[in-house]
């Protein structure tokens, strides 16, 4: 006989098919729950994850992965600090910037800006702008030639287009002052780019970095950004890279853009929990179908219990039954999952053309496509907060079974 004995028996009780319609239906909708609940965490958690990335994506395609800054001040000798940041560790690329607030107007249409100066030389080194170019080429961007770009958001509120002219207006002196004057000057657009993300496409405008320093009277750019091998190190990398550069201090992107990651995080977690409620329903049922077998078995846990069974054994018994639907519908879940996960792209596509509507309609939003990133750590998070609550939810039945006194139950047998 296979041993343990608790074992042995509590498997049988599970495959036994003289089971009642009613439990053994019950304790299949409990298997499925399981299974269910967690495919759909691990599909919706992978997806977000997608979303993540693809956010974080855009977000540092003109942004940087750090920043390095003398508090605002301009960084007079900043080609010898990026001569020395060279070969430190994870560093790919180094640029100046200066980023300026200003008003952009053409005839009546106005908008506010960021106006970012830039090298046209070396900005492809820390973003991905230039690729990004929908008209014109970055390297139309040259010192005193008066040129700018633009995101393609803030071209079409402005309604202008190559070779348009744009009036950009920057504040100069102290407001609390009378000598208070707003700078006025008039660029040229040579080109318009387009990230896919309305932050940056609704709001920024790049300009030749000469330009940004006249334009402000400085003797420099105002920050240096950085761009690592690895994003998600950029932290640690940062804190190494401003060791070659006394006198400045870093910033990375986790700190820039700290909101958006905070809320996608924060919605992640929230929809982690709302979904693992679909395991604690099917864990629920795992009891009621415990309960209703301890019921329906009272006779044999008093024949096991004079036989010598122990209350721990009895426990066992019913602890085996509970335990293994929770483990095949994890495994199910865990393996319906992953082929969802992986498949995304095709799935979605699919029921879309087949049922003739879109999740994310490409006229709306940016991003059309929905992106999925299984992560090894949310599946073995997944599937053992399932397997504990399964565990969980056999412990009052089987302590029950336990308590069963031979006795009585053979009382009127």
């Amino acid at each position: 006989m296979f041993q343990p004995l608790p074992v042995f028996v509590g498997l049988r009780y599970s495959l036994a098919r003289e089971n009642t319609f009613f439990v053994s239906f019950i304790t299949w909708v409990s298997l499925l729950g399981v299974a269910v609940g967690v495919a759909a965490l691990i599909t919706v958690l992978s997806v977000m994850n997608g979303f993540q990335q693809e956010l974080r994506t855009r977000l540092l395609s003109v942004s940087a992965d750090a920043v390095l800054r003398d508090g605002g001040a301009a960084i007079r000798d900043w080609r010898q600090r990026l001569a020395a940041l060279r070969g430190s560790e994870g560093l790919v690329g180094a640029a100046p910037y200066l980023d300026t607030d200003a008003i952009l107007t053409h005839g009546p249409s106005m908008s506010g800006a960021i106006l970012r100066g830039i090298d046209p030389a070396l900005e492809p080194q820390v973003s991905s702008v230039a690729k990004a170019m929908v008209r014109g080429r970055l390297s139309a961007l040259k010192p005193g030639a008066d040129g700018i770009i633009l995101g393609r958001s803030l071209a079409e509120m402005l309604q202008v287009s190559v070779g348009d002219t744009v009036t950009v207006m920057i504040p100069s002196g102290d407001p609390r002052h009378s000598d208070f004057v707003p700078r006025l000057q008039r660029f040229i657009v040579v080109g318009t780019f387009e990230v896919g993300l309305q932050e940056h496409d609704s709001v920024l405008a790049l300009i030749d970095l000469k330009d940004a320093e006249s334009l402000r009277d400085l003797a420099g750019p105002t920050g240096i950004r950085l761009k690592f091998d690895d994003v998600l190190q950029s932290p640690a990398l940062a804190r190494i890279a401003v060791r070659r550069v006394p006198g400045l201090t870093a910033r990375d992107w986790t700190q820039e853009d700290a909101v958006f990651f905070r809320a996608v995080r924060i919605e992640k977690t929230m929809m982690g929990l709302i979904l693992m409620l679909i395991v604690a329903v099917a864990a629920f049922n795992i009891v009621a179908t415990l309960v209703m077998v301890v019921t329906d078995k009272r006779t044999d846990i008093a024949i096991l219990r004079t036989l010598g069974l122990s209350p721990r054994g009895v426990l066992a018994v019913f602890v085996t039954q509970g335990v293994l639907i929770g483990w095949v519908g994890t495994a199910l879940g865990v393996a319906l999952g992953l082929l969802l996960a992986f498949n995304v792209g095709t799935i979605v596509p699919f029921l879309q053309n087949t049922f003739g509507f879109y999740i994310l309609d490409p006229s709306v939003y940016y991003l059309s496509t929905i992106p999925s990133d299984p992560h090894l750590r949310d599946i073995v998070v997944i599937a053992v907060a399932s397997l504990l609550l399964t565990f969980l939810a056999t412990i009052y039945p089987s302590r029950r079974a336990a308590r069963t006194l031979p006795a009585e139950a053979l009382r009127y047998d």
